[in-house]
């Protein structure tokens, strides 16, 4: 294994959340590709040896993660607390922001059906989704697009992973993915 891919791995466990390349290969003085080739090589070999722990990609992010094979006997052991899951509607609102993105609220209320100012605020809170720009039209209102974090929280490496929606069929409603 490289130095660089020693180095990286000492940083990302330290780090513990996912780490832009474009950073590390500053901090490090390298390139991005060199950075993307260490990560790589580190990948390779956690994967070639069933290691506990893998190295997971979200976007322009790299961090280490434990192996999701082994978590029932984390789970087993540190018994953790249950994170309170998105609701229903803030799930439909962010698949809205995935599929559609760059979207306004109104365009997701469109599409809804619903008033969905509180599950924007909340997505907006939790990192999943952030302000993009602003749409040309009258009052420009905020266009809104997924994040890093929501790529990591869905375990996604980038938006090409996010499974295809359903096909409508014309006489039928549209289905939100």
């Amino acid at each position: 294994m490289s130095d660089l891919s020693k180095i990286l791995e000492a940083i990302l466990f330290v780090a513990g959340e996912p780490l832009q390349i474009a950073a590390l290969a500053n901090a490090l003085e390298v390139t991005e590709l060199e950075i993307s080739a260490a990560a790589d090589e580190l990948a390779s070999d956690y994967d070639y040896n069933r290691r506990g722990i893998c190295l997971k990609r979200f976007g322009t992010h790299i961090q280490l993660s434990t192996r999701a094979d082994y978590a029932p006997q984390i789970e087993k052991l540190l018994q953790p607390i249950q994170k309170q899951s998105l609701s229903q509607a803030a799930l439909e609102t962010l698949a809205v922001v995935a599929y559609k993105q760059p979207v306004t609220r109104l365009d997701i209320e469109a599409v809804r059906g619903v008033k969905c100012d509180y599950s924007v605020q909340s997505l907006v809170n939790k990192g999943l989704i952030e302000e993009v720009g602003r749409k040309e039209a009258l009052g420009r209102p905020i266009l809104y697009g997924t994040t890093d974090a929501f790529l990591s929280h869905f375990g996604l490496a980038s938006l090409e992973d996010l499974p295809q929606p359903p096909e409508n069929k014309a006489d039928e409603e549209p289905l939100v993915p």
